[in-house]
């Protein structure tokens, strides 16, 4: 009998996970994309659409899926390194050396957009945000004209560690504007409706997201290619994104 329930107990333990035996697949996520791509919950990732997104490819590939957080700072040494081998949310022109990973198909388009406070001024162009303090991401690469304005001085960046901070901060006066991707803006407003803050209807600039691979992926490109173009063409991408509002308002 002993040797019976020996022989059964790794099968019991495989049938606890539908993965059981699957090869790893080490997924990157930066928290500071936020909801509705990312919640980062004690370093682990918890809801979003990086999540539904990971969980989904590993089934298509028959991959056992890890995410692993990861600063945007470390983003390209990481993947060239394999500690993590894709990473989500991403844009070659975000990349000191994106020649250097391989890139996914378009997954949808997203946009760079300035929100201010309701009662200010609107700043129409960037020569309006001259002399002016503009809320950013750290490490973040922003259109070349903002940038040059950065980098000449003549608007002051004010590198701030998530999005909801820089609201805050923008509602309380210690920034003039805030420059960021219009979704997690648009998700974190209707989240915290109290905030008198508006969304510019103007964009700094329009772009792409893919996903970037390193080179240690457990199966070829190829076959992530695939996986992404298909969930992009049966329309999954799109209503992953949808979900995610979807659950915001169940939860108000």
């Amino acid at each position: 009998m002993r040797t019976d329930l020996q022989r059964l107990l790794p099968i019991c333990l495989c049938l606890t996970s539908v993965l059981c035996g699957a090869e790893e697949l080490r997924w990157g996520y930066s928290p500071s994309n936020g909801m509705p791509y990312v919640e980062s919950i004690d370093h682990e990732l918890a809801h979003g659409f990086v999540r539904d997104l990971g969980e989904r490819v590993g089934q298509l590939l028959k991959l056992e899926v890890r995410f692993i957080e990861t600063p945007d700072k470390r983003v390209e040494t990481s993947l060239q390194q394999g500690n993590i081998q894709l990473l989500c949310i991403n844009n070659p022109q975000w990349m000191s050396a994106p020649e250097k990973l391989r890139w996914s198909p378009s997954l949808f388009e997203e946009e760079d957009v300035l929100a201010q406070r309701g009662d200010a001024p609107s700043f129409d162009t960037l020569d309006a945000l001259h002399g002016h303090t503009l809320g950013t991401s750290l490490g973040y690469v922003y259109p070349p004209a903002l940038m040059e304005a950065f980098a000449s001085r003549a608007i002051h960046r004010n590198d701030v560690r998530n999005l909801e901070t820089r609201l805050r901060m923008l509602e309380h006066k210690r920034l003039d504007a805030i420059v960021d991707m219009r979704r997690p803006l648009q998700f974190l407003l209707e989240e915290h409706p109290d905030l008198a803050i508006r969304i510019n209807p103007g964009a700094l600039q329009r772009y792409s997201i893919h996903c970037s691979y390193g080179p240690t992926l457990p199966v070829p490109v190829e076959h992530f290619d695939a996986a992404l173009q298909k969930l992009v063409d049966d329309g999954s991408i799109q209503r992953m994104l949808a979900r995610q509002g979807q659950l915001l308002r169940q939860r108000r």
